[in-house]
């Protein structure tokens, strides 16, 4: 019996507004993603003025238009892409959400109604990074020490290295959770 590309997973994969698809912890969150046997749906998006003024309607109109009728089985977000957390919780979509901007009101709102099947993981010199904004929250949420908005020791390369490579290990849990258990025929 062969492997139909609906019965695979779904992993969507929501950019930031300064950092793209193509940037280390959405690069190899795809590929994580695919490597796993996960389709993925990873849509582009320019931040314009009207998406910056509304952006959690703005994330929520590109992903309707990117996944049509259908759920995924888990997000991935960096920073802007985290606006479609209300959305998730909405949908019952679970995610890892990468600096979410919990300076927003809708985005904090949404991740303290986030049950356990939600990771949170913000760095602890991120001004966006307001876990206490997100009291009562069942997710998972994650400072990691030193670490700015992309993730990063500012002027450690290889410490950035490392906490990104422990944040891929986060992903690739969620992922790895998604796969059916091996059936014998």
């Amino acid at each position: 019996m062969g492997t139909d590309a609906d019965d695979r997973p779904l992993v969507l994969v929501l950019a930031g507004a300064g950092y793209g698809q193509q940037a280390p912890l959405l690069w190899w969150s795809r590929q994580i993603a695919v490597s796993s046997g996960c389709d993925v749906v990873a849509p582009a998006w320019s931040v314009d003025e009207a998406a910056a003024a509304e952006p959690v309607s703005f994330v929520e109109a590109a992903v309707g238009s990117a996944l049509g009728d259908r759920l995924p089985d888990l997000v991935v977000a960096k920073s802007f892409g985290c606006f479609a957390l209300p959305w998730a919780i909405r949908h019952e979509v679970p995610g890892v959400w990468l600096t979410p901007v919990l300076t927003h009101d809708d985005v904090a709102t949404a991740l303290a109604a986030a049950t356990d099947a939600h990771d949170a993981i913000g760095g602890g010199e991120d001004r966006l990074w307001r876990p206490g904004r997100a009291s009562g929250t069942a997710a998972r949420l994650q400072t990691v020490a030193g670490a700015d908005h992309t993730l990063q020791v500012p002027g450690d390369w290889r410490r950035s290295q490392q906490l990104h490579a422990d944040v891929l290990d986060v992903v690739e849990r969620r992922i790895a959770a998604l796969r059916p258990a091996a059936t014998t025929d």
